[in-house]
């Protein structure tokens, strides 16, 4: 585990956002008010943008920098208009984590370009073929559901959503705590003989491995906390994202029109505001922060365009958490270098308590 009385240095892209500078940077401030010195925060981005911001908030802590990048990538930009600009916020921040003078980075900017440039930068990890973008989703009771992917990757072959499986089963039993988390592949239905071609040579891989693998599951286990980590494809899992944040939109509207139009609706509402605040809360996206790339060769979080200054802060603390658990070096010790050889002989008995040995695979399946 990462040395307790080192800060870990978090870089912060402060440009690009549709939320604005400002927001991002007062994000930031909070993710340090609440870590103190087990935080470093590098604010990336245009300094005179940055400075302007700064007005008025008084002597920065120590433990905050500014690293100047002269431009900005903005939204409506190519992903690889991203890459090729070397002086971006994106390109110095990454850079900065390439070079060892920061440990992790948060981008509420150019989707596209954070992921491009992340992977152009930063590179694989050792042995994954592709990584892949996760997210957190609420469960009736307990810590969310991880599922991956939400958005990297539209086409997938069996052995990528092998890997999404295994680095979530990593990233669940570090970051959450849980012990042999249990791993499900997204269908159409709970029986083996539901799904396309892609889930059922999946499913070979994954029974083949020492994962801790319950099955298909359907959409509707997500919420329910049936698995700890679902596995699915890009395409599916984008979808799945945005259906699930407009059901905190859905929800504030709905009762805002029977509030409006029934009396005792009103009465209700008054007695029920904590739970119902509690609700509208767990489908925040602000309370996760950001979604983590998982399986490039550091990290790297990618928040949403117009990301308050809470979710800012959470994704910050992901970021600072994710280092400390050292999730990069687990991934690579779970994983087979080079086609199934050394299949985790480093240490095989604790693979095998802990049920994350990926399996050997014939090259048809890859």
């Amino acid at each position: 585990m990462e040395n307790i009385n080192k800060p870990t240095a978090v870089v912060l892209d402060v440009m690009g956002a549709d939320a604005g500078p400002e927001t991002i940077i007062d994000g930031g401030l909070q993710a340090i008010s609440e870590k103190g010195d087990l935080l470093k925060l590098i604010l990336v981005g245009k300094a005179e943008v940055i400075n302007d911001c700064l007005k008025g908030k008084g002597k920065l802590p120590d433990n905050v920098v500014i690293a100047n990048a002269p431009y900005a990538v903005a939204m409506s930009d190519h992903p690889t208009d991203g890459i090729r600009n070397k002086e971006s916020s994106i390109a110095i921040g990454l850079n900065m984590q390439k070079t060892g003078d920061a440990d992790a980075f948060v981008s509420a900017g150019n989707t596209g370009a954070v992921m491009a440039s992340s992977l152009l930068i930063l590179g694989r990890i050792a042995g994954i073929t592709r990584p892949g973008i996760a997210s957190f989703f609420p469960t009736v009771s307990g810590p969310p559901t991880l599922v991956l992917d939400v958005g990297a990757n539209v086409n997938c072959k069996p052995m990528h959503l092998y890997q999404f499986g295994l680095m979530g089963s990593v990233f669940a039993s570090l970051m959450h705590g849980k012990t042999s988390p249990k791993v499900g592949l997204l269908s159409i239905g709970e029986e083996r003989s539901k799904g396309n071609e892609l889930i059922a040579q999946s499913r070979i891989l994954f029974e083949e491995s020492d994962l801790n693998f319950i099955g298909h599951i359907e959409g509707r286990d997500i919420l329910t906390g049936a698995a700890d980590v679902v596995v699915t494809d890009g395409f599916v899992g984008n979808v799945l994202l945005k259906f699930t944040e407009s059901v905190e939109g859905f929800i504030t509207e709905r009762l805002r029109y029977q509030i409006a139009n029934n009396i005792f609706s009103r009465v209700g509402a008054a007695l029920m505001a904590p739970f119902l605040r509690r609700l509208r809360a767990s489908f925040d996206y602000a309370e996760s922060g950001g979604a983590p790339l998982v399986g490039i060769n550091g990290v790297s979080i990618i928040c949403h365009g117009q990301s308050s200054s809470k979710a800012i802060k959470n994704a910050v603390i992901v970021a600072m958490e994710m280092v400390r658990q050292n999730i990069c070096s687990n991934i690579k010790d779970e994983l087979v270098v080079g086609n199934g050889r050394n299949n985790g002989e480093h240490d095989k008995q604790q693979n095998i308590r802990d049920r994350i040995i990926r399996p050997e695979a014939p090259p048809d399946k890859l």
